[in-house]
């Protein structure tokens, strides 16, 4: 790593990585003193509660089957801040990164002096990713909302084409204790004349979706009526889908991505690209294209094999909706007779809801704290976990490396020398997983 590189990251590490101020009119501004970079491209924009990242990745891998140069701009990030701004799938370099935000920095430090509270660390990333792109330049960007929708900093692309994967609880101290505010908050990121792509929904997160749609004149494709899964088949190291696009039936599509939500996931991309680039009814992308995109396709720490014998396991499933499709994935695709967990969790979480999907699945469970300062003391996770498993089936580790070892430990212990079939999985937050896979990962 280069001195520059580290002192950039130091310099937006002291925004206060988890700050979080939701004021439009800061990044508003920004954008407007750097000459609007998020206007010099189309774009396509995600929200939802889970799902987001590995649906921005697809999209990205189908576009760029089909030649376009593209821009990614997700969070958070597992190893390095760079994965935030991508461009051609690939994270830019220190260099890019370094002048990209030498470029932003002294015109945030303007709008800093302005305002009683200064920019965030994802305000500021959102605009050296916008710049970013601008300067490549990218035919297209692929934006992942950081939190909610209408007041999130990437808000100010006002993307042609919108997908809404399924909205759940979550962030409820932020976006409101219903699915209904939460979705309220989520469809702020249809503007006037959109193509809207959403997942099923609850009752619940539809009426806010339909109510947008009609105000701003969006046009809206759903799954389950105007595209979606025909059958999923597991395959080695994957799924073999047949989907329902927009356009057509795209079938034999190879999916290197476990469980039926990552599935949803690629129908969801496929709808998206196919509104993007005009196909519709009697109009259908070319499959071969369609094949090849979704081949090229990767989600790290979302049921991430990182080790075998034992298999370890990464998922950075966070909340009650995307534990229930971890589990889901883990019994349909993985045949383990021993699965221990390691899990740590961020205080804010359901973890009851959380301990209560993983208990069937899971034989025995290692609770730890990750290195985020809103982690879940070990102790106090250790106390929930016994309610919900036993005692007998709880160890509590002080820290990530030791958890992992212990885990290992017991994995081997109740294996009788034979170990196929056994496994750990680790999760609980993006954070347990980054941890885990600097560790891991060596």
């Amino acid at each position: 790593m280069t001195n520059e590189y580290a002192e950039v990251e130091a310099a937006l590490d002291k925004r206060g990585f988890t700050r979080m101020v939701f004021d439009m009119q800061k990044i508003r501004d920004l954008v407007d003193v750097l000459g609007t970079p998020q206007r010099a491209y189309p774009a396509i924009h995600l929200t939802g509660t889970n799902g987001k990242t590995s649906t921005a990745r697809m999209i990205d891998a189908l576009l760029q089957a089909h030649g376009l140069h593209t821009g990614r701009y997700t969070s958070p990030h597992l190893e390095t801040v760079r994965e935030r701004i991508s461009l051609d799938g690939e994270p830019v370099s220190e260099e890019r990164f370094v002048a990209t935000y030498n470029d932003v920095a002294p015109l945030a430090e303007l709008i800093d002096a302005r305002n009683a509270e200064p920019l965030t660390y994802f305000d500021m990333t959102t605009a050296m990713a916008y710049a970013a792109f601008a300067d490549a330049p990218v035919d297209i960007a692929v934006v992942e909302v950081g939190l909610g929708g209408e007041e999130d900093a990437t808000n100010v692309i006002e993307a042609g084409v919108c997908v809404l994967t399924p909205i759940g609880l979550d962030h409820t101290e932020w976006l409101g204790d219903t699915i209904e505010d939460i979705a309220w908050h989520k469809v702020g990121i249809i503007h006037q004349g959109a193509t809207v792509i959403t997942a099923l929904q609850d009752e619940e997160a539809m009426r806010p979706i339909l109510e947008r749609c009609a105000d701003m004149g969006a046009t809206l494709a759903r799954e389950g009526s105007e595209f979606g899964v025909v059958h999923r088949a597991q395959a080695v190291g994957g799924q073999v889908l047949t989907l329902q696009g927009l356009g057509g039936v795209y079938d034999e599509i190879f999916l290197p991505l476990f469980g039926a939500h990552q599935a949803q996931n690629a129908a969801l991309a496929l709808a998206a690209v196919e509104a993007f680039l005009g196909a519709g009814p009697g109009k259908q992308l070319e499959t071969d294209l369609v094949r090849e995109g979704f081949a090229r396709v990767d989600s790290p720490g979302r049921l991430e094999r990182v080790r075998s014998a034992p298999t370890i396991l990464l998922d950075g499933a966070h909340n009650p909706h995307g534990m229930a499709a971890t589990v889901a994935a883990l019994e349909e695709e993985f045949t383990f007779r021993h699965l221990v967990a390691v899990l740590s969790v961020l205080g804010d979480k359901d973890v009851t809801g959380l301990l209560e999907l993983l208990e069937p699945v899971v034989a025995r469970l290692v609770v730890t704290q990750n290195s985020s300062p809103r982690a879940m003391p070990a102790v106090e996770l250790g106390r929930l976990a016994i309610d919900v498993f036993g005692e007998d089936r709880v160890t509590v580790a002080s820290d990530m490396p030791d958890a992992i070892a212990e885990a290992v430990v017991q994995a081997e212990e109740d294996s009788s020398g034979e170990l196929s079939g056994v496994g750990v999985l680790i999760t609980g937050s993006v954070v347990t997983v980054a941890d885990a896979r600097k560790l891991l990962k060596r």
